[in-house]
């Protein structure tokens, strides 16, 4: 499981002194304030900004494009004890995935604090004109990046898959209305790298990876 919502998450967050540096593209990820200001509600520690740029899908658990229930269960297999795929209980987008080599592949998430469902229709659809405008809206996370391989045997695609999963602190409306409208937005992304599991060299390698073409993994391969 690289992520699961929990009954706390309740709320959003929204700091009115960076928001107007956020309706637009930062050019470099310390324009306006905005790590400071997020920075500062984070747990003390080592964080890497990297501004990405991400073209958001919605994903429901279940449903198709799930990685839980596709890429998950062909390398891991259903749950040995339930017998179900893994249930992150939550809405999710997916992003960008690209392969790392032969035998690992990164995987990208952006998971909302809320479901959509709880996002203002009206601020969504004020978005999506933005957008329609040419806008490229910014929005904040921090991530983690996960690195994991299964046991030998468990399922049909032995491979190890780099989870790199955001954590949306601010932009909630602007991602649903990036995926209702089929827009990119840019994602300023504080990557903790002793969060995860994954080496520091692997988390170094990122921003080389998130250069590359897009491309799914066959299973198998």
């Amino acid at each position: 499981m690289l992520f699961r919502r929990l009954e706390t998450a309740k709320q959003t967050l929204s700091l009115e002194g960076v928001q107007e540096q956020l309706t637009g593209a930062l050019a470099d990820p310390g324009d306006g304030g905005v790590i400071d200001a997020f920075g500062a509600l984070l747990p003390q520690g080592e964080y890497l900004p990297v501004l990405l740029r991400v073209e958001p899908r919605l994903v429901i658990p279940g449903k198709e494009g799930d990685y839980f229930t596709g890429e998950q269960v062909a390398t891991w297999g259903l749950d040995q004890f339930w017998g179900l795929p893994e249930y992150p209980h939550t809405p999710y987008y997916r992003t960008f995935e690209t392969a790392v080599d032969a035998s690992a592949h990164l995987y990208e998430f952006v998971v909302p604090m809320v479901p959509p469902t709880w996002n203002a229709r009206e601020r969504v659809e004020d978005y999506v004109k933005l957008m329609g405008r040419g806008a490229v809206p910014t929005a904040v996370a921090v991530s983690t990046l996960d690195v994991c391989e299964p046991a030998v045997g468990l399922g049909a695609d032995h491979s190890r898959h780099w989870g790199l999963t955001h954590f949306l602190l601010d932009g909630h409306h602007k991602l649903e209305a990036a995926a209702t409208a089929g827009r990119p937005v840019q994602l300023l992304s504080l990557l903790a790298p002793g969060e995860g599991l994954a080496a520091p060299e692997d988390c170094a390698r990122l921003p080389a990876l998130r250069t590359q073409p897009r491309s799914a993994r066959t299973t198998g391969s």
